[in-house]
């Protein structure tokens, strides 16, 4: 079916879809002391139709009346990624005139999540799925660059929230990696002693019991996240200091839910937010 000119496309109601952003602690660029500061990374999926044929875009899908927002989401991630995250949190919605590049107007619900490294399979590629570290990022169809730089925007903002770090080093960790989790995040050095003081004089960590060894360093203590009752996630942990930020995209909503849920099957719609339709 057709839709007229570009001026009469502008007119149409917008097609509403989703797109998901999934960031992964992972290796960082090799240095001159060895492997460098872990970073972040995030899968990309190619596009195998126009518009931005071959170009990299973030996992999406479109929307079906009898399936939430929520399960859309999972199963863009699904019929894209084989990713399973078991947290998806609502980011921002996205809808500026000329996100589409003269198609049908687009608003883009985009969601976030955060995943361990044993979820990523060790960033293995698949068919039309690459992983890309976010400081080396291709070129990037629609203003999905806008969008990764609005999630790494939220996620530098809320770094100081354990649950939130958690989800990137996992349930148990040594004070090492929860350090390599900080740096990665914010980009920026941070001084490991006082790092450890601070950690260890929240409160908020308890040990294990067991010791794992890191390098030729000796055994490192485990710790796990264990706030007071009913303060989880719910304020600030250990005092890190951030850099200032710029500020969010003036095309974006704020949309805070988050939710868990499972999947549904359901059909993909090619899109701004559909970049892996196959047929």
């Amino acid at each position: 079916m057709g839709y007229g000119n570009v001026s009469e496309r502008r007119m149409q109601p917008p097609q509403v879809g989703v797109s998901v952003v999934i960031l992964a602690l992972g290796p960082g660029a090799p240095s001159s002391g060895g492997a460098g500061r872990s970073r972040l990374w995030l899968p990309l999926v190619r596009r195998v139709r126009q518009p931005y044929l071959g170009g990299w875009a973030l996992p999406g899908g479109g929307l079906r009346a009898d399936l939430s927002l929520e399960r859309s989401a999972y199963l863009a991630l699904e019929s894209t990624t084989d990713l399973h995250p078991k947290y998806l949190e609502q980011l921002h919605t996205f809808g500026g005139p000329d996100r589409s590049r003269g198609g049908l107007p687009m608003v883009s619900v985009v969601y976030w999540a955060l995943v361990g490294r044993a979820e990523t399979r060790d960033f293995a590629e698949a068919d039309n799925v690459r992983w890309f570290p976010e400081d080396d990022l291709p070129a990037m169809a629609f203003d999905h660059r806008e969008i990764v730089g609005h999630a790494l925007r939220r996620l530098r903002e809320r770094i100081e929230y354990p649950d939130l770090v958690t989800r990137l080093v996992g349930p148990e960790f040594t004070l090492r990696q929860l350090h390599d989790v900080v740096e990665a995040v914010t980009g920026e050095p941070v001084d490991l002693a006082n790092f450890r003081r601070r950690m260890l004089a929240s409160g908020e960590l308890e040990e294990t019991g067991e010791k794992i060894r890191e390098g030729r360093q000796r055994p490192a203590a485990v710790y796990r996240y264990a706030p007071a009752a009913g303060e989880r996630g719910t304020r600030p942990w250990g005092g890190v200091m951030l850099p200032d930020d710029a500020g969010a995209s003036g095309n974006a909503t704020d949309a805070p839910a988050s939710s868990t849920f499972g999947m549904s099957d359901d059909g993909a719609m090619d899109d701004a937010l559909g970049p892996l339709t196959t047929i």
